[in-house]
């Protein structure tokens, strides 16, 4: 370890220990630095309450099944998985959108520039609340044709059809939601999202049954109960989130004096739309591949097909971890690369990996351990699919560890704003090589040429991923038009990108950052210049 690098370990950053400057960069006391401190820690504890969220949100989607088949029967599990179906298919497409405005956030706050990152919340909330009205309203109205295109069964697709509708009414609350999680962590925030998430998960699963059966004073709704507690707790949520911002004076909330800032910026629209499709367009291509991997399954009998859903529900929560530190680094890459701390960058990305390829290994060791008794969780005790599913397990588990890697790195590239390689990279492992080598290899391996294509895909992934991180030209990639914070023009003394800057060097961008915070007020009537260290 050099020198520059114990010193940003051990001694305070901007305003106070551990990077903690008061006001934070997003205008909150307390609110942690990502540009500084210790690497490992901030990254971890960063990424603990973006686990948390995907957690719950997979918890209560099991949940809400289990309410759903109990009480309405299979016909109107079947509804809601169609009509889940298309809701995620919607959810991922504004994903993309999301996370770049996350990375636009977070490259701006970086930089010091709380002025780009308030024009940008201003033109992410009007194009939410566009594209949330429409989605909302057009699949409304097109939900019978979409439920139809999809072959719904037809004991099920008029619960499907009433169960979809209210979704769709919720689209807009929904969108608005996640918007307001991924712009709170591109501002170095990722608990209040979990808090609130948590929040939304237990009024949801506990509405579930009152609105389903109607209990008490509660209306008996039945499947239409299910979608409408998914419709009260994004709203009430919503609501008091935006609230609690307010509130806290945070950089997301436009007061009176901001509103012209809802005038969209073309430019930055723009940024929104071109990156955040591609790494919306990724998650489809995910969902597709799977689709066509369940496919193969279904072609040999329920026996598998369900030995196959046990093992898929697992790899879900192995994935999870990996998947957190992902959305993680891209936040915390993203600051750093508008501070111009492109050194940084590379350590987030070296410890990050490092810690993806532990998560995702500590998991999977476990399941080996004790598969049988986890198996009888998702199977019935003495399902001839248990052996089946322990087989597909022995050979794709061990898999999500260079694909956790893989998701690490992508974060990292994506963070600049160089989204398409890894789409391209996506692409590549799941249509070019696991597909076609699950297709290739059936008539000689059976099933197994499906299970090996998982690990197969996984490093050719980990492959294209570690060579385009390694050699591609991401670091010259920018979201937005940013000045580095630590960077001082008539000096010459800003941050080169990716090269271990001198001690001499990193002394004098860490005295101009800590000049620029001090100069500039990091919340109303609290000048960062007069604040003591916390």
């Amino acid at each position: 370890m050099n020198a520059s690098v114990k010193q940003e370990a051990a001694a305070p950053g901007p305003g106070g220990p551990h990077g903690m400057r008061p006001g934070g960069p997003g205008g909150r006391r307390g609110m942690p630095d990502l540009t500084t401190g210790p690497i490992g820690r901030t990254l971890v504890m960063f990424a603990l309450p973006v686990l948390g969220t995907n957690v719950l949100q997979s918890m209560n989607g099991t949940a809400n099944a289990v309410w759903v088949s109990h009480a309405l029967g299979p016909a109107a599990l079947t509804a809601t998985t169609n009509a889940n179906t298309i809701f995620f298919l919607m959810l991922g497409a504004v994903f993309g959108i999301t996370m770049a405005a996350n990375l636009m956030i977070g490259q701006a706050i970086g930089a010091g520039d709380r002025s780009l990152a308030k024009r940008v919340i201003g033109t992410a909330i009007v194009f939410f609340l566009g594209v949330s009205m429409l989605v909302g309203l057009l699949g409304y109205t097109l939900t019978p044709a979409i439920l139809t295109a999809m072959q719904t069964p037809p004991d099920a697709k008029i619960d499907a059809i009433i169960y979809l509708r209210v979704i769709f009414m919720a689209i807009p609350f929904m969108y608005f939601f996640s918007f307001i999680q991924m712009a709170q962590r591109g501002t170095g925030d990722s608990r209040t999202p979990f808090y609130f998430s948590l929040f939304a998960v237990a009024m949801e699963v506990t509405l579930n049954p009152l609105l389903i059966l109607g209990i008490g004073p509660f209306p008996q709704m039945g499947i239409a109960g299910s979608a409408t507690a998914t419709l009260v707790s994004q709203t009430i949520t919503l609501g008091l989130i935006i609230a609690w911002l307010w509130r806290k004076d945070s950089i997301l909330i436009l007061k009176r004096q901001d509103w012209p800032l809802l005038k969209p910026d073309l430019t930055i629209m723009r940024s929104l739309v071109t990156k955040g499709l591609p790494m919306g367009m990724q998650m489809l291509v995910v969902s597709g591949a799977a689709l066509i991997m369940t496919r193969f399954v279904n072609g040999y009998g329920s026996q598998t097909a369900a030995a196959y859903g046990a093992a898929i529900q697992m790899w879900n929560y192995v994935q999870m971890p990996a998947m957190a530190l992902g959305m993680a680094v891209s936040s915390m890459a993203a600051q750093n690369v508008g501070a111009g701390r492109m050194d940084r960058v590379d350590r987030v990305a070296l410890i990050g990996s490092g810690y993806a390829a532990a998560l995702s290994a500590g998991p999977i060791l476990i399941i080996y351990v004790i598969e049988p008794i986890v198996m009888r969780l998702f199977l019935p005790a003495g399902s001839p699919s248990i052996p089946i599913a322990i087989h597909i397990n022995s050979i794709v588990l061990w898999a999500f560890i260079p694909m956790g890697v893989s998701f690490v790195l992508s974060g990292i590239v994506r963070a600049t704003g160089s989204v398409t390689p890894p789409l391209v990279a996506m692409l590549i492992a799941l249509w070019v090589i696991r597909i076609p080598f699950a297709m290739l290899l059936e008539p000689h391996l059976g099933a197994n040429a499906i299970w090996w294509s998982f690990p197969v895909g996984a490093g050719a992934l980990l492959l294209m991923s570690t060579s385009w991180y390694r050699w591609g030209p991401w670091r010259k990639a920018r979201l937005l038009d940013t000045t580095p914070r630590g960077e001082v023009p008539d000096l010459g003394q800003s941050l080169p990108g990716g090269v271990e800057e001198t001690e001499a060097a990193e002394a004098a961008a860490e005295a101009s950052r800590e000049a620029l915070i001090g100069s500039a007020p990091s919340a109303p009537n609290r000048p960062g210049s007069a604040a003591p260290a916390e």
